[in-house]
């Protein structure tokens, strides 16, 4: 080991003891409490916070597919109410949760349609450790108004991220799609009224949180409202605000990245599936590739960066997350994340071929598995957490900043089945790579931070507490190469906003890339456990809705834009058409010549290890 391991190996150890110490003192005086003005009622303690029923097996509510079918035809032909929905739950049956076969299963049966049953994960051992990890909900929603559907209402917390809907018009005509746009036969578009009512409805919910605001449709900047949402969702206190995008109108137009920037846009969620075309000639574009490139090239010039958002189908793209990996380490100063998303079989997919569903089907442990085979870099359970474990984290940020603030922190409190995460370190030079687990036992820290949540005390005891945690689970040994504590310290309070006080610096050596996987649920999985919690509602005309019950369930986006829906016909004549990309017609991009393919030629894990074992 060098110089600064074997201190920082010693330094550990201290830490440990100090930690040990500085707890049992602590347990001599009572808990603080902290009672926010964004919040209804004090933090909660981790042994106030409620579960939802996990383990396995388990009994919980589903829908029948035909029954769901049957009722979105009665509302929208008009022979069944929006109230008769929402207080008769038709199509509401109970399903079982359970292990087959090392796998894991969702099965329910109707009186009138027979049994489904689905996958739900095909390693029971990570299906049952994300719910170990899982921390308990956020508060109870007290803003009532905004969730009134049914059983699909959301319950809890105030959601990460705040989806809204500028347009249902696009220019791909991509399968699989969510919403099947371009082909429900009418145009659905907020108008700026629309879009003023929806967000300071928002900054009024409670619990108060910050989320980050979302701009989707369709594509959002087919909206030409698009830049003035975004400034709006800024005025009224919105910190963190995104576009979920194909890229085309960013890749054609730099003055639409420049006013969106200068309106305050932070990133964009690019949808992204392969490093090539060849992968994502499902989508229909014959230079996708291309554009993607182009719009990364073009943001980054004016300071917005990337999510790539990743759409995994079985047996079509889900032996590219190796090359889609590495295509980030040569762009990882412009993207942060990179967001999988296993399909969900929705809008265009919803009446697959029970065979095609099955063939298809991919879930979080298979994203899991597959990104650890391809890297080398993770362990498929070891290594994988659910995103809701980083609400300890929010937690400890509601903590530090205290009674006076106005907003909670964003906070990722959906249910374990949902989302996941890992966590790698990217050498910003060299692209070399380190899981974040292998050198911090992110484990104990997690536990660590629960309980000097639970403490409630000041600003400096919370850092001093929070530091020695960090420590005392840092393994010098495997850390980055080069890589002190101390640095690591700054690194990840400058990346939590500075709260704890010991960094404002924005760039490092070393940065963190976030690889998470979220899956949403389909009339065959579906889960009202996980509706109850959703943390990425709709905020719509009619409320904000969880994303499931919005796109799939008893199908909210069909009943909210057939309520304000205007035919094609009259929107055509009133704006016109927009260009649709599809069947291998591809985008018209300015003169400069693509330099095709920059993917890097990767350090293998090996390698890695190796280098940092050896290299100065």
């Amino acid at each position: 080991m060098r110089p600064h391991q074997w201190v920082d190996e010693v330094g550990s150890r201290v830490a440990g003891g100090a930690f040990k110490v500085l707890m049992a003192l602590n347990r001599l005086v009572p808990e603080g409490s902290i009672q926010p003005r964004w919040a209804p009622k004090p933090l909660l303690k981790s042994r106030q916070k409620t579960r939802p029923p996990l383990g396995l097996p388990r009994e919980t509510d589903s829908l029948c597919p035909e029954c769901v079918f049957e009722t979105r035809g009665k509302v929208l032909g008009g022979d069944l109410s929006i109230e008769e929905l929402v207080k008769l739950n038709p199509g509401e049956i109970k399903a079982r949760i359970f292990e087959e076969d090392g796998k894991v299963f969702m099965e329910k049966t109707c009186p009138r349609h027979g049994t489904v049953k689905d996958r739900l994960a095909t390693n029971a051992r990570f299906f049952e450790r994300m719910e170990t990890l899982f921390p308990g909900r956020d508060f109870d929603i007290v803003s009532k108004s905004l969730h009134q559907h049914g059983n699909s209402s959301i319950q809890y917390g105030r959601g990460a991220v705040l989806t809204i809907d500028l347009t249902n018009r696009c220019n791909m005509m991509c399968d699989p799609c969510f919403m099947d746009a371009n082909q429900v036969g009418y145009v659905h578009e907020l108008s700026m009224d629309d879009v003023k009512k929806i967000l300071d409805d928002a900054a009024n919910h409670k619990p108060r949180r910050q989320a980050s605001v979302q701009f989707s449709g369709g594509e959002p900047t087919l909206s030409p409202l698009f830049v003035d949402a975004v400034a709006y969702s800024r005025e009224v206190g919105f910190e963190n605000v995104q576009a979920a995008s194909n890229g085309i109108e960013f890749a054609q137009n730099k003055e639409l990245c420049r006013r969106s920037k200068k309106a305050g846009l932070r990133f964009v969620y690019l949808q992204f599936d392969a490093a090539d075309n060849e992968n994502m000639e499902h989508r229909g574009v014959g230079n996708l590739f291309e554009v993607k490139q182009r719009a990364i090239d073009n943001l980054a010039e004016v300071g917005i960066t990337v999510a790539l958002v990743v759409t995994v189908v079985n047996g079509i793209n889900n032996n590219c997350l190796r090359s889609i990996f590495d295509f980030t380490l040569e762009n990882i100063q412009n993207i942060h994340t990179i967001a999988f998303q296993p399909v969900s079989f929705t809008g265009r997919d919803e009446h697959l071929a029970p065979d095609k569903r099955e063939a298809w089907r991919y879930t979080l442990a298979d994203l899991a598995h597959d990104f650890s085979d391809q890297t080398g870099l993770t362990d498929p359970v070891r290594d994988w957490f659910p995103l809701s474990s980083t609400s300890v984290l929010s937690d400890l940020a509601d903590v530090v900043k205290g009674p006076g603030a106005d907003w909670g922190s964003i906070k990722c409190g959906c249910h374990p089945n949902c989302g996941i995460g890992t966590y790698v370190m990217v050498n910003m030079d060299t692209k070399e790579t380190v899981a974040v687990n292998h050198f911090l036992d992110l484990e104990k820290i997690l536990g660590d931070v629960t309980r000097i949540n639970d403490l409630a005390r000041g600003v400096k005891w919370t850092a001093v507490l929070t530091a020695l945690s960090l420590y005392r689970n840092f393994k010098a040994k495997h850390a980055p190469r080069g890589m002190k504590f101390l640095d690591l310290l700054k690194q990840i309070d400058s990346h939590a906003g500075g709260n704890l006080g010991f960094s404002k610096a924005k760039r490092f050596q070393w940065g963190m890339l976030t690889v998470a996987g979220m899956w949403f649920q389909d009339v065959f999985n579906y889960d009202f456990r996980r509706t109850e919690m959703c943390i990425i509602p709709y905020a719509t005309q009619m409320g904000e809705i969880s994303f499931c019950a919005y796109n799939t369930g008893l199908g909210w986006r069909k009943i909210v834009e057939n309520m304000h829906r205007v035919s094609l016909r009259d929107w055509y004549h009133e704006h016109g058409r927009h260009a649709v990309y599809a069947k291998g017609k591809e985008v018209a991009l300015d003169g400069r010549k693509f330099e095709g393919p920059r993917l890097p030629v990767a350090q293998p894990a090996e390698k890695a290890k190796a280098t940092q074992a050896g290299a100065p």
